[in-house]
């Protein structure tokens, strides 16, 4: 989208929209993560455990490597991180049959462990099936695109910051 000038009254009012906007975002993500912190308590998973299994369960599975990216971990510190969800029985390590290395190893979420999660978040989800009922479809695309944009802008910042 491209930015149209403004009058300076409009342009004061889009700088305090703007700056709403980034304050609730922050509070909406400190929000966001005391209930993955209170959903990590339930299941005796770390806050770290349970990025991974939600990344598992978005992405697919992935390697040790590809994870330890996804989520800005060293990849010594994945290594502890994926010993305990496998001891757990969260996650599984299969040989990556794709892969020339025979080494090499692929990390699986469990279905049926996954399940306890999505339960956890039942109360949330509900929530935002209330929410959403309240806009339009055309809204809702809205919303959608927002949060897409926002998310890919988080990505970018992130990766700068590994790099």
């Amino acid at each position: 989208m491209r930015s149209v000038s403004h009058s300076p009254d409009t342009a004061r009012s889009r700088r305090r929209l703007t700056n709403a906007i980034k304050s609730s975002m922050r509070t909406m993500g400190n929000q966001l993560s005391v209930l993955n912190r209170q959903v990590g308590r339930h299941a005796e998973l770390k806050d770290i455990d349970l990025v991974c299994l939600e990344l598992l369960n978005q992405l697919g599975p992935l390697s040790p490597s590809a994870l330890a990216w996804q989520t800005g971990t060293h990849p010594a510190t994945m290594t502890g991180v994926l010993n305990r969800l496998e001891q757990s029985g969260w996650v599984t390590r299969e040989r990556d049959r794709d892969a020339t290395d025979r080494r090499a190893v692929i990390i699986r979420a469990l279905p049926d462990r996954v399940g306890e999660i999505f339960g956890l978040y039942k109360g949330m989800n509900r929530s935002m099936d209330r929410i959403c009922s309240d806009y339009t479809e055309v809204q809702l695309e809205l919303i959608l695109d927002f949060i897409e944009r926002t998310t890919a802008a988080g990505q970018d910042a992130a990766t700068k910051l590994i790099e």
